[in-house]
């Protein structure tokens, strides 16, 4: 399964740890840079939409350890995909102009890294090793959800003394969403629904630019406000920062220098339960998640090693939510 690769890859390059980050600054037609350990699928969504040249990864795009279909998403689109050294990103800044020669990466003519262009026949035994992995990979994250669930049971139920927000939730519904999945299409399919039924509109962290991108005015903001854009938080929106027990607020030092005034909220678990949560215990009648990882492969491209709080989540608000992939699919 091979696609057809220019010789030789020109462009400038565009550099960012966090993929997702790294995305809102891509241009079409550079070289995007990244440290992404198996790629995952929405991460390379993201990617495909920005139309780089190629994607060069100081990580390998995809070891075999679970079924990862994100390289294979990209090297599908026409995106070359290079795994390069871990070197590359003291050798290659943001907006250098680069040269990739298959998997050679050059500046002005001298090599600085070495790569290897990954091709769709590997990918393919990739994900086939990691399919034979999946058991495993199973066993563990449902171990590790046990052995956490204890702790953070305890924390979710102690968030019944929540402070009354300044949104209203009672007798309304709430849309939560996050910038994951296919979280762009399911926004699309219930443009009616939101049109009809006016739900609280949640962002989780960057989610409130999902909705910002769609002409919609998030009313909350719930996260560690590490990946939400500058001007989403100052739409207006009520901002609940999420702390970590024993790990502080660090969302809070982003938010005071902005002069933004915040609550927090200290909780285990992900913001996306965290959110469902507050909209839980605070009246919403109907919850409709967007965004949020529904399989095993999605936890583990996000790197979670269980999911207890999105288990408890699940259990405390019950048939309150409704997932809107699901939705999505029937519209």
């Amino acid at each position: 399964m091979a696609i057809a690769v220019p010789s030789v890859i020109t462009g400038t390059a565009r550099v960012g740890i966090r993929t997702k980050e790294l995305v809102r600054r891509l241009e079409p037609g550079e070289i995007a840079v990244i440290d992404h350990p198996n790629l995952d699928r929405v991460a390379a969504q993201e990617l495909v939409a920005a139309s780089p040249a190629a994607v060069v990864n100081a990580s390998p795009s995809a070891d075999g350890a679970y079924p990862n279909l994100g390289p294979l998403t990209l090297i599908r689109a026409g995106i070359p995909l290079i795994d390069a050294d871990g070197g590359l990103f003291d050798r290659v800044a943001d907006g250098d102009p680069v040269e990739i020669d298959r998997g050679a990466i050059r500046m002005a003519g001298n090599a600085v890294a070495d790569g290897r262009l990954l091709e769709g026949d590997e990918l393919l035994a990739r994900l086939e090793e990691g399919r034979s992995q999946a058991g495993v990979a199973l066993r563990e994250f449902a171990e590790n959800t046990l052995h956490h669930m204890h702790d953070e049971a305890e924390g979710f139920l102690s968030l019944s003394e929540l402070p009354e927000p300044r949104t209203r939730f009672r007798g309304r519904d709430a849309l939560i969403v996050a910038r994951g999945g296919d979280h762009a299409r399911d926004l699309d399919a219930l443009a009616g629904y939101i049109s009809r039924r006016e739900p609280v509109l949640v962002g989780v962290d960057d989610g409130a630019d999902a909705l910002i991108d769609r002409g919609l005015v998030p009313e909350m903001i719930v996260g560690d406000m590490d990946s939400a854009s500058d001007s989403a938080l100052r739409s207006g929106a009520e901002l609940i920062v999420q702390g970590y027990p024993g790990a502080g607020a660090p969302g809070a030092a982003r938010l005071t220098p902005l002069g933004l005034g915040h609550s927090i909220v200290a909780a285990p678990g992900t913001s996306q339960d965290l959110a469902l949560l507050i909209a839980y215990e605070h009246g919403a009648e109907l919850l409709v998640s967007v965004g949020t990882p529904q399989s095993l492969v999605e936890f583990l491209g996000k790197g979670r090693a269980g999911m207890s709080s999105t288990f408890l989540a699940r259990l405390l608000v019950g048939d309150a939510l409704v997932d809107a992939s699901g939705v999505s699919r029937l519209t």
